[in-house]
């Protein structure tokens, strides 16, 4: 008599930074033909149909938080490319998971957004935060929730461009190329996609 065992399908990938590895490759793979089908397919590949993307960061004016759906998911990613972007990839160090049944949570309380610009002049820019990922725990394991909370950034130029005794340069190189590690084109594209949410000023609700 045969007896047969059945065993809970093992899915392909098994840990969330694989797939954080895979994004960064594909992002890697952009092109400037790259058009609105190539994002698509981007964001079809790691994002799941049902998913939201939030980012919470602080300007000038005080705290903000957007959040967007799948539908605009492709059009955030490719903004930061049109706002001058040549590289972008996420670099996370000593993130934690967490399985449940349908789901897999990573949260990374060191994670640093990385871009690349080359105008005015080269640029890497270092934006530092806590990234929280929901993925689905099935064979596709795509993200069903990105929570991205920006804490700092910084931006670093060539030193021999800070030697340069040309005065119009050095103004230039001494204004910084983007707002919490975002350009303007991407914080207007947030803007306009969707109702960010204000958080009030605690000390002047205090003082009145």
């Amino acid at each position: 008599m045969c007896t047969l065992y059945f065993r809970r399908h093992t899915p392909y990938y098994t840990h969330p930074d694989v797939r954080i590895y895979e994004l960064n490759r594909r992002l890697q793979q952009r092109t400037e033909e790259s058009d609105n089908l190539w994002w698509d397919s981007f964001v079809t590949e790691f994002f799941e149909e049902d998913a939201t993307l939030t980012l919470n960061f602080c300007l000038e004016d005080g705290p903000k938080r957007y959040t967007i759906g799948r539908t605009l998911i492709p059009r955030y990613f490719r903004s930061i490319f049109e706002g001058g972007v040549t590289e972008l990839y996420y670099h996370l160090l000593q993130p934690k998971e967490s399985y449940h049944n349908t789901t897999i949570t990573l949260d990374c309380e060191n994670t640093t957004m990385i871009t690349s610009h080359i105008k005015p002049v080269y640029t890497k820019v270092c934006t530092e935060g806590r990234l929280i990922l929901e993925f689905t725990f099935d064979d596709m394991m795509r993200i069903r929730n990105w929570h991205f909370t920006i804490m700092q950034h910084r931006e670093m130029i060539p030193r021999n461009v800070v030697a340069m005794q040309d005065p119009g340069m050095l103004e230039q190189v001494s204004k910084n190329v983007t707002r919490q590690g975002m350009t303007n084109f991407t914080l207007n594209y947030l803007r306009v996609s969707t109702c960010s949410v204000i958080f009030p000023n605690l000390n002047a609700v205090k003082a009145l």
